[in-house]
């Protein structure tokens, strides 16, 4: 398993992110577990959760679970704790069941973090990322109509060092060691960025949002800050939330799958999404290569990549993932998908 830098920590990161996000719905303790074993015996060392996981669907009675059921396994397992690097998230605004959904602050991250801790049955969170903006976003389809002038800059300037200035208490505190964004732009994070260096506070290492064949925002503007600034980019859904397995096609719904959920998988079944998919899948046949296989390690090909976070609901489909790091993409295959992301662009 190849190993990328998280940011300018120091930490190195598998290229491969296991996520956790159906741990406590579709994933149960044990095979949650099994997962944790699997991935860390194969070389993945980086383990992604959140305080409102598992999702699909979120409820008052789950939410917290998926911590919960990592923490069982960092107490049974205590001396494995430092085997890998553990990622979660403050979600603020975005999250009505703990602290009635309000913003990311000095008064409400001190708070958080204590309940992922206690959750995960862990003295310290390797990375600690803010699930949304304060402000908002324009992820999860919010692009078409994004409203950029949700509140004033000097507001948003001072939320920022205000959460900074708690970041570094939790830091000097030894709870948390590193600090990442989740479903940021390009501005906000340039903003964290200016704002950590001029008051020498914790500095943004990683950015997690959405990425894959069918979704390419990232490389339009974050790419080339993520270069320059080395901060790595953290792809979820790097398999388009099942789409990029083919599974989906002819509008199908296999049962057990996320689309049982989601009908419309967040937004992402669209007219547009079927050929483009289509052409992936044509592309992976033509070179002989596992269309999962194939998204994946386009992504793990991208420069600015930290790692790209994959989950799997079962055992068969955590192992056959694993493979992908055995598949290298021919010069051939690339120009392929090129011509089939100009071909098929925004699908969703």
């Amino acid at each position: 398993m190849k190993m990328n830098p998280m940011g300018r920590t120091g930490v190195m990161v598998s290229e491969l992110c296991l996520g956790t996000m159906t741990f406590g719905t579709q994933t149960s303790e044990s095979q949650g577990h099994a997962q944790l074993d699997c991935a860390l015996a194969n070389g993945i060392n980086f383990v992604d959760t959140a305080e409102m996981y598992p999702v699909n669907p979120i409820s008052k009675k789950t939410v917290g679970k998926t911590e919960e059921i990592l923490g069982t396994w960092n107490a049974k397992n205590k001396s494995r704790r430092t085997d890998y690097v553990l990622a979660t998230k403050h979600s603020g605004e975005g999250f009505n069941y703990a602290r009635n959904g309000v913003a990311i602050s000095s008064q409400t991250i001190p708070e958080a973090i204590e309940g992922n801790l206690r959750r995960l049955q862990t003295d310290y969170i390797d990375l600690y990322q803010f699930h949304w903006p304060n402000r908002g976003s324009y992820m999860f389809r919010k692009n078409w109509d994004f409203n950029p002038v949700s509140q004033s800059k000097e507001d948003t300037l001072a939320q920022m060092e205000d959460c900074l200035e708690a970041l570094q208490k939790q830091v000097d505190k030894g709870n948390i060691r590193h600090f990442g964004l989740s479903n940021e732009s390009a501005w906000g994070t340039a903003q964290w960025l200016r704002l950590s260096e001029d008051k020498n506070l914790p500095r943004v290492a990683t950015i997690q949002n959405e990425y894959s064949l069918l979704c390419r925002l990232y490389d339009t503007d974050l790419a080339e800050l993520s270069m320059n600034e080395e901060v790595g980019l953290m792809a979820f859904s790097p398999l388009a939330v099942g789409l990029l397995t083919g599974k989906y096609q002819n509008n199908a719904t296999p049962a057990g799958s996320r689309k049982t959920l989601a009908a419309d998988l967040g937004g992402r079944t669209t007219n547009r999404v079927w050929p483009a998919v289509d052409a992936y899948m044509h592309i992976a046949a033509k070179h002989g290569v596992d269309v999962v296989h194939m998204s994946l390690a386009w992504c793990l090909t991208r420069p600015f990549m930290c790692s790209a976070i994959f989950g799997a609901t079962n055992q068969a489909q955590l192992e056959h993932i694993l493979k992908t790091p055995d598949v290298k993409l021919s010069d051939e295959c690339l120009a392929d998908i090129a011509k089939a992301h100009k071909s098929h662009p925004m699908p969703f």
